[in-house]
């Protein structure tokens, strides 16, 4: 998931995955808003779901790998 594109399914907004790491048994992603003002906007922390087919982030849809 390092440096994808997720868009959040509530407000259409792109996200850039700028860290995963696992705490005890669960896996989180910090996730920062796609934007020019990005780096002054906070991180939003993210559980990963993990299935057969995969991780995924509740609430988001992959879009494409970052090109940033």
């Amino acid at each position: 998931m390092w440096r994808q594109v997720w868009r959040n399914d509530t407000d259409g907004q792109d996200y850039l995955v700028t860290k995963i790491y696992s705490e005890v048994f669960t896996q989180y992603a910090l996730l920062r808003p796609a934007g020019l003002s990005a780096p002054d906007v906070a991180t939003v922390r993210v559980k990963v779901a993990k299935s057969a087919e995969g991780a995924s982030l509740p609430g988001y849809t992959f879009t494409q790998e970052g090109a940033f």
